[in-house]
């Protein structure tokens, strides 16, 4: 099995191809309980000091990063864009942009989770962050995932899941806990705490996976199902190990048939991806997904949540996307 290492190599568009002429920055001041802001503060400086050429939007509301992107990027120009918040920063901005392959992404994660930045190894320090934009080392064309449902599309670049995994999105969203832990420097337990809770409680249900418009598979008792473009979810669960977002395929789990006994002690193995090997775990590839509920349940892109919906569909847009890799 290739290494992420050697996947990166492989692809020639990798190589340094020189430094912007301008980069602009989209900021999630609030991201992190205020911590993108005070990131921020530190990065302007040294943008000034170096004479880089930079433009900077922030963010007021939801889904305002996906607007100014859609903006931004309207012309039909090149452009560097550099993403400071969270995953959800990150989902908007990739949602926003109109011409995928006219675009390079690079990225300060600030957020809680931060699973795109683990899962490309991307630095997490903000200040190496900024110089690996600064001087790129290489860039990786990246796929994007594309959501469908109720006549509606929404871009995914982590994954996109219904159940289980989009519910604990959706309370951590409303959650006053996750402000707390966050000013605490303890984000990641608020989705450890939600997903016990979610685990007690919730009931499994019966799905219908469709794959590649053929493949019929249906679940009894499942507790989510989720298409992964990268390894990571959920601020760190290693869900799928073997996803490869350069492969033009999409990588999906679902737990079914387990005991809330089972996955309570299932569920720390995922850090390693250990759980692959257990029964109740099902992991598929293709280029398309979609799926079927017997009752509505929570969706979620990128852990920002979607209201509930009975059917939904995984897929790949057709370009990629450039993003500043780490060395």
């Amino acid at each position: 099995m290739q290494t992420f290492t050697d996947e990166i190599r492989l692809d020639s568009d990798t190589n340094t191809a020189g430094c912007p002429d301008e980069y602009t920055f989209i900021v999630n001041p609030n991201s992190r309980s205020g911590l993108g802001y005070r990131i921020w503060n530190q990065v302007e400086p040294i943008l000034k000091v170096r004479a880089i050429k930079y433009s900077v939007h922030f963010t007021k509301y939801r889904q305002h990063a996906a607007k100014l992107v859609q903006e931004l990027t309207s012309d039909g120009k090149y452009h560097t864009l550099v993403a400071l918040g969270g995953d959800g920063t990150i989902n908007e901005v990739v949602d926003g942009i109109r011409f995928l392959s006219k675009v390079t992404l690079g990225y300060i994660p600030t957020g809680s989770s931060n699973d795109f930045a683990r899962s490309l190894h991307l630095p997490t320090e903000p200040l190496q962050g900024l110089d690996n934009i600064l001087s790129p080392p290489r860039y990786l064309p990246v796929n994007i995932g594309i959501l469908t449902y109720n006549g509606k599309k929404r871009r995914f670049a982590v994954s996109s899941g219904m159940g289980f995994d989009a519910g604990i999105c959706h309370e951590a969203m409303v959650s006053p806990v996750k402000a707390l832990l966050n000013r605490l420097h303890l984000g990641k337990l608020t989705y450890v705490g939600i997903a016990l809770r979610q685990i007690l409680t919730l009931t499994p249900q019966c799905i219908t996976l469709t794959l590649d418009d053929s493949r019929k598979i249906n679940f009894k008792r499942a507790y989510f199902a989720t298409a992964m473009n990268l390894k990571f979810e959920g601020g760190g669960f290693k869900f799928c190990p073997n996803a490869n977002c350069q492969d033009g395929l999409l990588d999906v789990i679902v737990i079914s048939g387990l005991s809330k006994l089972k996955i309570l002690a299932l569920l720390p193995t995922a850090y390693k991806g250990w759980h692959t090997r257990f029964s109740g775990v099902y992991i598929y590839t293709c280029k398309k997904m979609e799926i079927t509920s017997s009752i509505s349940l929570p969706l979620h892109t990128d852990g920002e949540p979607v209201l509930k919906q009975t059917r939904a569909s995984m897929s790949l847009e057709p370009e990629k996307l450039r993003i500043i890799a780490a060395p």
